[in-house]
């Protein structure tokens, strides 16, 4: 029995030895050391000193990731200088944001599109962030100094957090550059990345939604896509080349890289590499982690979803001005909605849960096979399994709580936001003026982008759904108070609720607001919709948020654990952390796939695809008259491909998730070929399980950039700026 074991455990490391060429999201720093010779094999032809150097420019300071103040550590896109006057590009959805705040119905900039045809044009977006990687170092040693298997855990996280804020206080003293320490590998390791943030970024341009977002919500998540997903900004900077919030003496940034932009195209086999900030993978889950999400959370979650798009869809397409105010949400809810059923397809189609088991049977083979081993990390596996057996209510009770209550209704959303004002006393009179201002203005954003009979349909619904599905145990009590007031009937609750609250109309709450005393509070807190929300958020952090987060962190150190373990078993196996919204370097080669049965993709689309797809009675099909001329006549200029064709995306086996949105996409060279903005709708497990067969990132050609700035938008002004290689 025990050479059976020994003839296991070294099968396992042979096959640890197998690393897949396009699986991974790799610490750039680490290229030299772990895949720079891969990739030159796989046909890459510059040095890891050229994607990665602190001494010199490379081609990761061409790289920003796009945050927002208050969190620009979290970068919700990626985007990329392309010339030396901080232009950038990225996409349409990562901008749409921006232009749809500069839109109105008489400027409606993303029905229209929007070009600034000087630098005086360019619209400011407050709040939006691009940042730039300086560096990055291993502080795992500076992290975990002294901290054993022995440490509790709250002692351990008390430690951790300590010594990271020591680690980033030290590297921002004196200095003008920003510092974040992440874990890696479930907290086994730990990065420092330093920033520079630029906050002036104006926007330059963004063609029409009827390009920048061809196929809408039917065609995200698929192959083939035919959207030209992108839009244009320009970072300002001081005269001193420094970051500077908004000042009309700001001047374009000079950066110390831009990309080269390749007129050569790609075809099928050619190298890619992407950079980027990937936001969040959790590949190394447990069998019993993929079971609770592809059984209980998901399919709630893609329930509560559906109803969410079908009520405002409805109301949208109903009306021109609800369609500017709910686009961007709509396009929200949708993303993640359809993204959960992608996942649990895909990991139905690669037996994924089987497959973890059978890891895990093998990990607790390995376990048991030394004293050693078997101390630390026998059983552990199968304790993660009750934990998240225990976890399975609760879990579901979270995701009700927020998809139908936190993030349910807007007006109970908005109304939370009023609780420090609904709690002022005599003593908090000096601080009522600061707090007014800055509700009011909330208040004027809030419902410039909000329909009163669209949320109370949605209020309605939700209410209805949140009660239905969890028992009593985990509602709020004023759900319950509803639920039995009305006899079921949340239609009712919500036509009474939404008509006497101030917070789903403007008028009412103006008028609270400009004539505020502290005898108003009483009123805020009788008010329907802040009862309903105080009572969904007090639940939650009583209830609902103490006994997931207990659960939680248990499950949390275990995974590191036997992340520790996976590592040690398979000490051969190059292994890649876990996306943590920090810079990753990606790489791949062009590529189609096949499907399914009978049925094979080419690794291209061209304006053909779209013109085949136009449908003046479909919003998101609906091809504007301009591009169908440009079509007829075939006016691509330089950017068509050798058949003569006009190229708009390709797909390639680039390993992506969220975040990568607008990254760059290289080619052998290290010029621009194209913007990433999705993945095949077969292949969006790959934030769980990869693989090369059906993963593909989809990336919007370059040459289709350049071709609507040109001759569909007459922009070409902007192309002086760029360095384009043929």
């Amino acid at each position: 029995m025990k050479k059976l074991s020994l003839l296991l455990i070294a099968f396992i490391l042979l096959i640890g030895t197998q690393v897949k060429a396009d699986e991974g999201m790799w610490i750039p720093m680490l290229l030299k050391k772990y895949n720079i010779e891969e990739m030159q094999k796989a046909g890459f032809k510059l040095s890891a000193d050229d994607i990665y150097d602190i001494n010199k420019a490379c081609l990761k300071d061409a790289v920003i990731g796009l945050g927002r103040e208050g969190s620009p550590f979290h970068h919700f896109c990626t985007g990329e200088l392309i010339s030396d006057k901080g232009l950038i590009v990225t996409n349409h959805h990562c901008g749409y944001g921006a232009i749809q705040n500069h839109s109105t119905l008489e400027h409606d900039y993303l029905k229209d599109g929007f070009w600034a045809m000087s630098q005086e044009e360019e619209l400011v977006n407050e709040g939006i962030t691009a940042s730039f990687l300086i560096r990055m170092e291993d502080v795992t040693a500076q992290v975990l100094d002294s901290i054993t298997d022995e440490t509790k855990e709250v002692d351990r996280q008390k430690m951790i957090q300590k010594r990271i804020k020591k680690i980033q206080e030290a590297t921002e003293k004196d200095s003008d550059y920003r510092a974040s320490v992440k874990a890696y590998f479930d907290g086994n390791q730990y990065f420092l990345s330093v920033y520079e943030i630029y906050k002036d970024v104006r926007l330059v341009g963004a063609p029409p939604s009827a390009i920048g977002k061809f196929g809408g919500d039917t065609d995200n998540w698929m192959w083939p896509r035919h959207t030209g997903d992108f839009s244009m900004f320009r970072i300002y900077a001081d005269k001193d080349n420094k970051p500077a919030s908004y000042s009309k003496e700001n001047v374009p940034m000079v950066p110390k890289q831009s990309f080269k932009i390749s007129l050569k195209g790609v075809n099928e086999g050619d190298f890619t590499m992407v950079f980027g900030y990937p936001g969040t993978t959790t590949e190394y889950l447990t069998s019993h982690a993929l079971d609770l999400m592809t059984k209980v959370d998901n399919p709630h979650k893609i329930k509560i979803r559906t109803k969410k798009l079908d009520l405002m869809r409805a109301d949208m397409d109903a009306s021109p001005l609800v369609r500017i105010q709910y686009s961007a949400k709509y396009a929200g809810v949708a993303n993640s909605w359809k993204r959960w059923q992608g996942e649990i397809t895909g990991l139905k189609r690669l037996d994924a849960i089987a497959k973890k088991k059978e890891l895990e049977e093998n990990f607790e083979t390995w376990a048991n096979s030394t004293d050693d081993l078997k101390k630390k990390y026998a059983g552990i596996v199968a304790e993660m399994g009750a934990l998240y057996t225990e976890l399975a209510p609760t879990s579901l009770a979270r995701d009700y709580a927020i998809e139908a209550g936190l993030r349910g209704a807007e007006a109970v959303t908005f109304a939370y936001n009023f609780k420090k004002l609904a709690g002022l006393t005599k003593k908090d009179q000096k601080d009522i003026p600061d707090l007014l201002t800055e509700l009011k203005k909330s208040s004027a954003e809030f419902f410039k982008n909000y329909n009163n009979p669209t949320d109370k349909k949605l209020l309605a619904a939700l209410l209805k759904m949140y009660s239905e599905n969890l028992t009593d145990e985990y509602l709020p009590k004023e759900i319950i108070a509803i639920r039995d007031k009305y006899k079921g009937d949340f239609e009712a609750y919500a036509e009474k609720a939404m008509a006497k609250s101030v917070f789903a109309d403007e008028n009412k709450l103006n008028n609270l607001l400009n004539n505020y005393k502290l005898s108003s509070g009483k009123r805020l807190t009788k008010d329907p919709i802040f009862v309903l929300a105080n009572s969904i958020y007090f639940f939650y952090e009583a209830e609902i948020a103490p006994k997931y987060s207990k659960i939680l962190t248990k499950t949390t150190k275990l995974q590191r654990i036997y992340m520790a373990g996976l590592m040690q078993m398979q000490k051969d196996k190059i292994f890649y952390a876990d996306a943590n919204s920090t810079f990753r370097v990606h790489y791949g080669k062009v590529s189609g796939y096949k499907a399914r049965n009978a049925v094979t993709y080419d690794h291209y689309t061209t304006l053909e695809g779209i013109i085949e797809k136009d449908n003046p009675e479909i919003f998101d099909y609906d091809v504007p008259q301009k591009l169908k001329a440009l079509y007829q006549t075939k006016n691509y200029g330089s950017y068509a491909n050798a058949k003569g064709e006009m190229p708009v995306c390709f797909a390639a086996t680039n390993h992506t998730t969220g975040g990568n949105s607008g990254s760059p996409v290289l080619n052998a060279n290290g010029e621009l070929i194209g913007l990433n903005f999705d993945r095949a709708w077969e292949g969006v497990m790959s934030d769980l399980m990869y693989d090369a067969e059906i993963c593909r990132n989809v990336s919007l050609d370059i040459r289709y950039v350049l071709f609507i700035v040109d001759k569909f938008a007459g922009a070409g002004y902007l192309l002086d700026e760029m360095n384009l290689v043929k």
